[in-house]
Order: structure tokens, then C-alpha cells, then sequence
């Protein structure tokens, strides 16, 4: 529509955030290090039997509202993709042991985010563009969030 609604108006950008909250266990380790690097950078998060969080995600999406819903998007659909993106896949789960993906990825919260976000891209189809940020708590002390970026 070019950016204008119907009468002329403008069209709008919003953002939308749903949190989810999720427990899982994990271990930092990194299969790039050995053993003993492991054990001297991550110190007791290393613990051969794992921890576990209570991990707070804030799924964000951008974009241009619906002039006719007055919606980004039906915030059922985001419940449903964030339920399949990441309830499904992490939710009372062992992360290091469950998800093949952390076979060579050591699961940190930065990586962990990395993760919510691909399986969100593949699950929202066709409105995958929306995605904005994955924002995942890890403590009330500290987060990471990932928007998709890389470097060359």
C-alpha cells in the first residue's frame, strides 16, 4: 500500500513483545574446548550434571499494523509460534542432551537465543520478516538478546 492506508492516513509501525517463561537444565561446555579450558571459563556452570534456569523469552515483532484488524498480528498466532518455537523444543528439557543443535553449540544464553531465533523464522512463514528480536533471560541479573544479525 505504499505506506498509506485507506483516507490517506498513514500507515503505522508497531512493535509487539509476548514473554513466555520456560525451565530447563544445561551445562556449559564448549566442544571447541577442552577440558580443562572448559572447566577454567565457565567454573561451576561447567558441572559435568548440569544446572538448571528459569528462562524468561521476550519474542519481539515490527512492522505495519492492519488497518482493517488494527493488528501487527493475531497474538494467538504469536502464542502458537513461540509454542512450537520454543515450549516444545526446550520446556523442562535438557538443552545439551535434547536438542542436536547443541551438539557443536555450546549453550549459553546468546547461543540459546541464536537458536529460538531460527526455529522462530521457520515456523512463522511467511511472516518470519516480522521478527525483530529474541530477548532471553537467563537470571533477573542478566540477558542476551539476538535481532538476526551477523557479520560477513
Amino acid at each position: 500500500m505504499n505506506g498509506v492506508q485507506r483516507n490517506g492516513t498513514p500507515q503505522r509501525i508497531a512493535e509487539l513483545t509476548r514473554i513466555q517463561e520456560f525451565c530447563s537444565a544445561h551445562r556449559l561446555h564448549s566442544p571447541h574446548l577442552t577440558d580443562e579450558e572448559n572447566k577454567a571459563i565457565f567454573g561451576k556452570c561447567n558441572n559435568p550434571h548440569g544446572h538448571g534456569h528459569n528462562y524468561k523469552v521476550e519474542v519481539t515483532l515490527r512492522g505495519p499494523i492492519d488497518y482493517k484488524t488494527g493488528m501487527l498480528v493475531n497474538v494467538v498466532d504469536l502464542h502458537q509460534w513461540i509454542q512450537a518455537a520454543v515450549m516444545d523444543p526446550l520446556d523442562h528439557k535438557n538443552i545439551d542432551k535434547d536438542i542436536d543443535w547443541f551438539e557443536s553449540n555450546c549453550s549459553t544464553m546468546e547461543n540459546i537465543a541464536i537458536y529460538i531465533w531460527g526455529r522462530l523464522k521457520k515456523v512463522m512463514g511467511d511472516k518470519s520478516g516480522l521478527l525483530s528480536a529474541v530477548k532471553l533471560w537467563e537470571t533477573n541479573n542478566h540477558f542476551a538478546v539476538y535481532r538476526g544479525e551477523e557479520i560477513q
